[in-house]
């Protein structure tokens, strides 16, 4: 039996045969910081207006939305915070970095809009048997000013939203925002022109309904990642059928992929091959081909001859699961 593990990590206690030329290391994720600098200052530097005129003009919505930009300023924060963190090097205990604290960035942030939409919800419902009077012209003046600041937070991570589940909770917070101003100021004008009061709350439940199935799809995503799931961009079917496919593989199991962090993938297989170890080309070969054709970043291949029977201790369990 030989086993080959694709990459190494630098450690200077590891022996020296996991490190092959051509070898490359865990590249860090695309650096946000600058955009998380001016997203978190733009958005903390508006809650404390936007609060300030909400109170002043008596609108559950001003104030609610600067509650939830407050959320999102936090939000921020933690996804800053698991960014830095996944550019850690690996050490002797982490022995793959921090890279996963941009899945529990990206659940927390998923559980920071449910919140905030609870307390937007419960609000709301509270003024509609006494809808209070709201100042129209504040409200809307306001909003607009926070549809521009959230607009643009959310432009600055829009690209990365796309590659990274992370940065995506980020332009979900301002996206969601930019939505929650918007709705806040159609009431405001609304309210200014036909002084129906009950259109505030209406108008903020609306909204908190939009966050909700926006943020739906984040929490089932970042769930999945935090277990260990396959990442949802991933084919194992194909993976699988493409190791099987191998010159000299005669069969393939104990596969195992999931989410080293919100980029980045991670698999170990056993492959059987009655001739042994096919030496370091091939076995590199293999690696090259999972990175650049089915996005796995981090792979450790084991050759088996056949001759014993195996079995994963993992998949011994009375029935299978599909989380979806």
């Amino acid at each position: 039996m030989a086993n080959h593990h694709s990459r190494g990590h630098g450690f200077s206690n590891m022996p020296s045969h996991i490190d092959h030329p051509g070898h490359h290391n865990h590249s860090p994720a695309r650096d946000h910081g600058r955009a998380f600098v001016i997203a978190i200052a733009l958005n903390a530097g508006f809650v404390v207006v936007e609060f300030g005129y909400g109170f002043a003009a008596n609108s559950t919505a001003l104030m609610a939305d600067a509650g939830h930009n407050l959320s999102d300023v936090l939000g921020l924060a933690l996804a800053w915070g698991a960014a830095i963190l996944s550019h850690k090097a690996p050490s002797e205990r982490y022995t793959y970095g921090l890279r996963s604290t941009s899945i529990l960035a990206a659940l927390a942030n998923a559980v920071l809009l449910l919140v905030a939409c609870g307390a937007i919800a419960w609000e709301a419902f509270q003024r509609f048997s006494q809808p209070p009077l709201v100042a129209g012209l504040t409200v809307a003046s306001v909003a607009t000013a926070g549809l521009l600041i959230n607009g643009l937070s959310a432009w600055l991570f829009l690209k990365g939203s796309k590659e990274d589940l992370n940065i995506r909770g980020a332009f979900l917070h301002m996206a969601t925002d930019a939505a929650v101003s918007a709705g806040v100021l159609v009431s405001g004008v609304a309210i200014l022109f036909t002084h129906w009061y009950w259109l505030d709350p209406v108008i903020s439940l609306m909204v908190v309904t939009v966050i909700m199935f926006n943020t739906w799809g984040l929490l089932r995503d970042s769930v999945q990642l935090a277990l260990s799931a396959v990442p949802p961009h991933i084919d194992i079917v194909a993976i699988e059928a493409f190791l099987r496919n191998q010159p000299g593989v005669t069969d393939v199991h104990d596969l195992h992929i999931w989410g080293l962090s919100t980029t980045e993938s991670a698999l170990t297989v056993h492959l059987v091959m009655p001739d042994g170890y096919p030496g370091d080309a091939f076995m590199d070969n293999i690696r090259n081909n999972l990175e650049s054709h089915y996005a796995i970043h981090h792979s450790t291949l084991e050759i088996e001859q056949g001759t014993i029977s195996h079995y994963c201790p993992v998949s011994t369990g009375s029935e299978s699961i599909d989380l979806r």
